[in-house]
């Protein structure tokens, strides 16, 4: 019975640890948003306090018989359903050895003492966090060092930084996509945008002959984009749309652009493009966009534009959906013009700009026609998808969690438009499951709970010549 007991500890501890390092990776690492921002900390209860409540209360042998077949059991269950698992890079694999090494000297120190064992059974998890975290920054420091080391050897090199409340990874995109056809051009992969990502990124994949680095910048709090700058000290700014995504953390807009603004701070910047909505202070260095913009067209075959540069009015194609994104590309013909290509060779390579994987992305299967806009979450951009599909004559799907990290006002009103354009209406998850059925067609509106569902659900519902839209999307732990 005693090494059945200490099997139980050790597994418990593990347990509790796997549950915490990845509630830190869905949060950026960031203590604090787990304890208090955690959109499920019902899950907190489930499976990180009761466990070490009854582990006190409740004697041995009933504990091992409720952790094996009641708590290990569910919690194996609940990671297999997640969406987003945890990941095991380094510093994870790191944390879970420090972890187990402590618990077993932990227990070999009060092997004799079952209650040393116990009193200071979960301490151990607390001091693995503070052993981590503490390795993370020597290491961070180092890797940090060499990847400024890194950008400093390549003279050569001119880094475009980009940041933005929604848009910056379709600009990076997008600028990519028209800067190779003349530079050598290496852009971030997916959406890195915080300094870690961009230090590894840096020291592990930016090739050495490298021109041009387009790198994103995204923030939690404030100082988050000066740092970043002050790492890559880019020569040119873009600072796109700015608005009230993320407005829990930031808490007013004034704060949101204050902090896009920082990445002004670079003390190598020789030019910025920065969206009126940012409000930004000009002079030579920094000019405000878009100039004269006029969206000629905006439909399911493309985006046609018209833009002020260098003082005449220029014509723009790009089989892109969504007018918001004439905003995008006129940051992209700016700053392509900046480093000297024509308007014929920016607009020649419009006209073969592949479609941004999950935002307004066009797919046409099994007699269906498919707009993932999974990875859009912001109103402007939802609202423009919305209205979109609403020239479609036909059937129309809206498949959305609606807005995350939003207020209540700007669901509202995305349910309303909603509740205009389609004719059936899935809402996963239940983080804005009332405030959207409040204002949608009850007729028209299925709540899906479980997420793993939603394919048995999509072929259940939907038929050959609807539309179906993805609209956002929100990983289970939200």
């Amino acid at each position: 019975m005693e090494y059945l007991s200490i099997v139980t500890k050790i597994v418990l501890v593990m347990s509790l640890g796997w549950y915490l390092i990845t509630n830190l990776q869905w949060y950026n690492y960031k203590l604090g948003r787990v304890i208090f921002k955690h959109h499920k900390w019902q899950w907190h209860i489930t499976f990180f306090l009761s466990p070490i409540v009854l582990f006190y209360l409740i004697p041995s042998p009933y504990f091992e018989i409720y952790f094996f077949v009641i708590y290990l059991v569910s919690f194996i269950l609940w990671n297999k359903k997640l969406d987003r698992q945890l990941v095991l890079t380094s510093r994870v694999k790191r944390f879970l050895a420090i972890l187990l090494l402590i618990v077993f000297v932990q227990i070999s120190v009060c092997l004799d003492d079952s209650f040393c064992t116990d009193v200071s059974l979960f301490f151990t998890i607390l001091v693995a966090l503070i052993l981590s975290n503490s390795l993370e920054k020597l290491f961070f420091l180092i890797y940090k060092n060499r990847a400024k080391n890194k950008l400093a050897l390549n003279q050569n090199l001119k880094i475009v930084a980009i940041t933005a409340s929604y848009g910056k990874t379709s600009i990076k995109n997008f600028l990519y996509h028209v800067l190779k056809n003349r530079f050598k051009t290496y852009k971030t992969p997916r959406s890195v945008n915080t300094i870690a990502g961009l230090v590894l990124d840096v020291n592990k994949d930016l090739p050495s002959d490298t021109q041009i680095y387009i790198a994103e910048a995204g923030a939690r709090v404030k100082g988050d984009i000066k740092t970043i700058a002050n790492f890559l000290e880019p020569q040119i700014a873009i600072i796109g749309s700015v608005g009230e995504q993320h407005i829990e953390y930031f808490k007013s807009l004034e704060n949101i652009k204050n902090t896009k603004k920082e990445l002004l701070l670079s003390s190598k910047l020789q030019k910025a493009f920065v969206h009126n909505s940012a409000s930004a202070t000009l002079n030579e260095k920094i000019e405000e966009f878009p100039n004269n913009l006029h969206i000629v067209k905006s439909d399911l075959s493309g985006l046609w534009f018209d833009m002020e540069l260098n003082g005449q009015i220029e014509h723009f194609y790009a089989p892109i959906l969504g007018s918001f994104n004439a905003i995008n590309l006129a940051a992209v013909v700016l700053t392509a013009n900046y480093l000297g290509m024509s308007v014929l060779e920016i607009n020649e390579a419009f006209t073969t700009l592949p479609q941004v994987e999950h935002r307004l992305q066009k797919i046409e299967a099994n007699g269906k026609i498919i707009i993932d806009d999974s990875f859009n979450g912001n109103l402007e951009g939802m609202l423009e998808a919305v209205n979109i599909c609403s020239s479609y004559i036909g059937r129309k799907v809206i498949i959305t969690p609606g807005l995350v990290e939003s207020t209540d006002s700007a669901n509202i009103l995305l349910a309303k438009q909603i509740d205009k354009v389609f004719d059936f209406v899935i809402i996963t998850g239940s983080l804005n499951a009332n405030i959207l059925k409040a204002n949608i067609d009850e007729e028209k509106v299925f709540v899906l709970k479980d997420k793993t569902m939603l394919e048995t659900t999509l072929a259940r519902t939907t038929r050959n010549g609807d539309l179906i839209l993805f609209a956002n999307d929100a990983p289970n732990f939200i």
